[in-house]
């Protein structure tokens, strides 16, 4: 476990180096191939109830997707992350972009609603979810992801096996810049189902 968790953090670092010496046109350019990719996949057409990262610095952007999911009428749910006491993460119904636009911001500059908001759905409280779009550091050609460490979404996966509605379909979204040979992983990490990246012509 000792050599597996060390293999991670150097792995970790060297990806950190590589997305940190993109730019932010690349970063920007990057996202919208990979924004166009997604708008023509069949999982994506087909899907009603959609979980979507609020991205990073260091991460494929979504926001053009949040605003097409509004677009298409699709129900879109975003993670709450439970840093004080646990890795509990939820996927909490986003009612618009004016919505997205007014969440707090958390220590980790991203946006989401704080845990008094209880109002919203939690995605496995109700109908579960067709598509989960997945953040991650890096990630291999079959479908190995490292993440950031705190095992945020491997726990929330467990969970939705045990929902009536079965395991969503998983789909990474890459700089190419994090992609690797191969990601070192042990029976915790979950495969994702698909990688999407800009494939070199």
């Amino acid at each position: 476990m000792a050599a597996l968790r060390a293999a991670k953090q150097a792995l970790r670092k060297e990806i950190k180096r590589r997305v940190a010496a993109l730019s932010d046109e690349e970063k920007h350019r990057q996202s919208m191939v990979l924004s166009q990719q997604l708008f023509t996949h069949p999982k994506y057409v087909s899907c009603q109830r959609i979980a979507v990262f609020l991205s990073m610095h260091d991460e494929v952007r979504t926001e053009e997707i949040i605003k097409d999911v509004f677009k298409r009428g699709k129900s879109c749910f975003i993670p709450r992350y439970e840093t004080t006491t646990s890795n509990h993460m939820d996927m909490v119904k986003l009612h618009s972009l004016q919505d997205m636009e007014t969440l707090p911001l958390t220590a980790w500059n991203i946006r989401q609603p704080t845990a008094e908001d209880t109002s919203r759905e939690e995605a496995l409280s109700a109908g579960g979810l067709d598509l989960i779009l997945m953040p991650g550091l890096g990630f291999d050609r079959s479908g190995n992801r490292l993440g950031r460490g705190k095992g945020f979404y491997d726990t929330y996966l467990e969970r939705c096996m045990k929902h009536p509605k079965g395991k969503p379909y998983t789909i990474a979204l890459a700089f190419k810049e994090q992609l690797c040979q191969e990601i070192p992983v042990d029976d915790n990490d979950v495969l994702i189902d698909e990688v999407l990246y800009e494939a070199d012509e």
